[in-house]
Parts: structure tokens; sequence; C-alpha cells
């Protein structure tokens, strides 16, 4: 097969070693070679013609984004679990197949919300910013005091397959979970987790950590009211951009009704608020839950394995909806 024959694919942003090679044994594709995300005109432009694009979460997939690329286009590709950047009825209206990148990423994002847990319960970054601003200190029996899991009850809003990763990394803390969905999971599926309504869930936990999707229905899901009613002093996780309200997280923060909270993703990447900033007790992470370099070539090798499941005439490995 010759380049000239091979089907054009658009790859929007620079993927993990190894993930292209297989992609471009049998395909013609173009790579935006970089870390940072396609300008919107340049996107525009070179998606056109293209019979499939592995799209990241800064790739707005629109009307637009599908009229510019015509009707050679048969699948978007999303390099990732969420999909809150595409149209998926406007996909759905002119054919065009969605897939994303479940399940390869669970263990990376779990370990990472245990990660950002630890660090704001016992204050790492307070504590790294410290000895690296070079302030004189010394040890203390009240310096810098934290907060203990063991035994703490937890809370899961969101228990889908990162939810589930989570507490089942909770038995080893000793910790009592709960969790909230809309609707109740099966018993297998609960990890020894108890159904809460969400204001139920609220109310007792002492540690929240927040991995449901992104949604019309979950947008500032935790807004001002929700954070308030967490027990006095709980921490906040969150691990999904734009269900936590950052401004009321960080007013919360401010006025002492948390004792702590991490935030791994942000509303407006790579745009982090000055009012979290500016917060002693938040750890801050650059969106890192599936930053590992196994997870990551699974996240590319699954958009590659969608891409050439539906060029080949057969259905996507993971389709959306």
């Amino acid at each position: 097969m010759t380049s000239t024959t091979m089907p054009p694919v658009l790859v929007t942003r620079r993927l993990a070693p190894g993930v292209l090679e297989r992609l471009a044994r049998s395909c013609d594709v173009t790579l935006h070679d970089d870390d940072l995300p396609m300008p919107r005109a340049e996107l525009l432009k070179a998606v056109a013609g293209a019979a499939a694009v592995v799209t990241t979460l800064d790739d707005v997939v629109d009307a637009e984004f599908l009229d510019a690329a015509g009707p050679s286009l048969r699948i978007v590709a999303n390099h990732a679990v969420g999909h809150h950047n595409v149209d998926l009825a406007a996909c759905a209206a002119r054919g065009v197949l969605v897939s994303n990148t479940p399940g390869v990423l669970t263990a990376a994002t779990a370990d990472m919300a245990w990660a950002l847990l630890l660090a704001a319960t016992r204050r790492l970054g307070e504590g790294e910013r410290l000895l690296r601003s070079g302030r004189p200190w010394a040890w203390a029996p009240n310096f810098m005091l934290g907060l203990e899991l063991g035994g703490t009850p937890l809370g899961i809003l969101g228990m889908g397959r990162i939810g589930q990763a989570v507490a089942r990394r909770a038995a080893g803390f000793d910790m009592p979970v709960s969790y909230h969905n809309r609707t109740r999971l099966p018993a297998e599926d609960e990890a020894g987790a108890r159904w809460r309504t969400l204001d139920e869930l609220l109310a007792e936990s002492a540690v929240l950590v927040v991995t449901c999707p992104l949604s019309a229905a979950t947008r500032h899901l935790m807004d001002a009211e929700r954070i308030g009613q967490l027990p006095a002093g709980a921490v906040l996780v969150s691990m999904t951009a734009g269900v936590v309200d950052e401004t009321a997280l960080a007013a919360a923060l401010d006025s002492g009704a948390l004792f702590g909270a991490a935030v791994d993703n942000f509303e407006r990447e790579p745009e982090v608020p000055a009012a979290l900033l500016a917060q002693e007790r938040v750890v801050l992470a650059p969106h890192l839950g599936s930053a590992t370099v196994r997870s990551r070539q699974a996240m590319g090798g699954l958009a590659v394995d969608n891409v050439l499941a539906v060029l080949a005439g057969g259905p996507a490995v993971t389709p959306v909806g």
C-alpha cells in the first residue's frame, strides 16, 4: 500500500513514545508534533479531508470542526475518558463515530487521587514550599499538624471505574467508604462502599474525592452551598475539572471551613485561578491523573485501535454513546 492510498489521519498532539508507529504503517498520518494544542484556525485547516482524527480534550469537535473536516471523516478518537469537548449529536447527525479511552488509565488516576489526598491531609505542599523558601524552621510538637486517615469517613462522588479504584485503595487505611451516583451500583461493583444520597454523602464525608465526569448536570455540582454541607474541617479532592466551583472552593479554604483541598485539573486550563494559587492549604497538580508512561501509552494505543478498527470497516473498540 502506498502513501497515496492510505487513509489520511490527523493526530492533534504529540503522543507517548511508540504509539504512532502502528498507525503510520497503514495510514497517512499528519501529526501536530507539539505538546501544546493546535491553534483553532490551524486545526480547522488540518482536519480537512481526514478520514479519522485523534483528538484531546482541548480540541473542540463541533459543527464548525465537522464542516471543516468534510464528508470523509469517519471517526473522532478522543485521547481521554471524558468527551465533553465533542458534540456527540453533531457527530451522530453526520455519521461520525466517537470513541474514548476508558479503563486503561483507571489505576494511575486512582493512585493520583490518593497522592493528592495524602498531600492535602499531611500538608506536604506547604512543607516543601517552606523548605525551598529558605525560611528558618524547627521541629516542634505542634508544627504543621495534619490529619490522619485511619478510620476517617471517605466519600466518593462518582463511582465509575476510577471511583471504584479509589474505594478499593481505602481498605489499606481502614476508612469507611460511602459513594453517590444517580443510581446505586450492583453490590459486586461497590467495592465495599455504601450508597448515599448526595446530601447524606456530603454530611458524613470528612474526606471527599470527586471523580464524576463533567456534564451539563454535574457542572459546578459542588458549589458553595454543597461545599458548605461537608463537615467542618473536611478535605476535598477534585479529579474532574468543572464539577467543583473553583471560586467557592477558594472561599471555603479562605474561611477555614475546609482543612484543605487538592485539585488535579482546572476549568480553564492552563489557567489556574489566582484565588487558589494564594491558598496555602490547597495542593495543585497540572492535570497529572493519567500521567504515567504505562497509562499514556495505553491511552494512545487504544485511540489507534479505534481508528484502525473503524477505517477497516468495523465498529469502534470503545465507542462513546
